[in-house]
């Protein structure tokens, strides 16, 4: 097989898959619901509070878990809008301090509120990654944070809102055994301009002292989740390409020596100018050839001069000049096969293909 005829094979059998990649887009197109849970790390804060001498409070955080769920539209372009409600816990690992740490550490800190979030999906034909910010109001709840130092038990127990912002960097894949579901898996940066958490110091033989503890609200979350884009319909099966259709040949035959064209050459001719007018044609070949009497370079010049012959008869006929390729084979493509100086009348021929 030919190099130009493996190009074009290659290139048949690629138009479907390219047509499948090109219909097929993984953005969010409409109303569509998400949910996902996963992995929290809450970053510690710092504060002295109380009278002098002040005490330092430093609570530390073990890994915990957030959960979120939103409701947004997509504008099929990348671009999407949505409102999403989350909540987020954390129990107390340690707390640090001066002059002490304390011992007896417990409690823990809650995030939940609303955010509105803008992402942009990314195209990559079977997965979508995406980006996106928010801003919103967030609630952190410090639930019975104390802690023992000598005589004196630190606590932080309250709750106050403030503005908060997020960034967000995920990975939605597709399923498409069930149009509009897809899988996530997400990184998410969230913090706040801090809180005001009522505290109080309760020493052994002393007064209980209030105060106020300002803590910082930076949260890591990585989470896993599901959305469903509705009125997704499933992804369009492009149509295999067309076989093209098969080459018809016709074959005009000339007399011993000659490249007029005989009554019948003419009707031949005919034949396949009206074939070409009622079948997608794009390039005519017109092969000519001879049989072995002669010389091989004179058989050369005289399967020109055939070839020559029957295009200008299809250019007569109606036939554009630049759809016709014409050349001259000789004695080098024998329909019968001979030894040399054989004059077999099949062989002095001219092929018409109409592809």
């Amino acid at each position: 097989m030919s190099f130009r005829k493996t190009l074009l094979a290659a290139t048949l059998l690629s138009l479907p898959m390219a047509a499948n990649a090109q219909s097929w887009d993984p953005r969010v197109q409409g109303v569509y619901v998400g949910a996902g849970l996963g992995g929290n790390y809450l970053m510690g804060s710092s504060d002295s509070i109380g009278a002098a001498p002040a005490r330092t409070v430093e609570p530390g955080f073990e890994w915990g878990w957030a959960g979120v769920l939103s409701v947004g539209y997509g504008f099929g372009n990348g671009l999407r809008l949505e409102l999403e409600g989350s909540y987020r816990t954390n129990d107390i690992d340690v707390i640090k301090g001066a002059p002490g740490n304390y011992s007896r550490a417990g409690g823990s800190a809650q995030s939940y509120g609303a955010m509105v979030n803008a992402l942009y999906d990314f195209n990559l034909g079977g997965i979508a990654p995406y980006v996106g910010v928010g801003l919103g109001y967030q609630i952190h709840n410090y639930d019975s944070v104390r802690g023992v130092a000598g005589t004196s038990t630190v606590t932080l127990d309250g709750d106050e809102g403030n503005f908060a912002y997020q960034a967000i960097v995920g990975v939605a894949l597709p399923i498409d055994a069930v149009p509009g579901l897809a899988l996530t898996a997400e990184y998410r940066f969230m913090g706040t301009l801090g809180h005001d958490i009522d505290g109080s110091i309760a020493t052994t033989g002393a007064p209980t002292q209030r105060a106020t503890f300002e803590a910082d609200n930076f949260n890591h979350s990585i989470m896993f989740g599901v959305r469903y884009n509705f009125g997704r319909s499933a992804a369009p099966v492009a149509a295999a390409a067309a076989a093209p259709a098969p080459a018809r040949t016709f074959l005009v035959f000339f007399d011993w020596n000659r490249a007029d064209l005989t009554a019948r050459a003419r009707q031949i001719i005919g034949e396949a100018a009206q074939a070409r007018r009622t079948q997608q044609v794009t390039r005519i070949e017109v092969n000519g050839h001879t049989d072995t009497s002669g010389s091989a370079r004179y058989n050369q010049g005289l399967s020109e001069r055939r070839a020559a012959a029957v295009a200008g008869e299809l250019v007569r006929l109606g036939v554009p000049r630049n759809e016709i390729v014409t050349r001259g084979f000789g004695q080098s493509q024998l329909l019968v096969p001979t030894p040399d100086n054989v004059r077999e009348p099949q062989n002095r021929r001219v092929e018409i293909v109409l592809r």
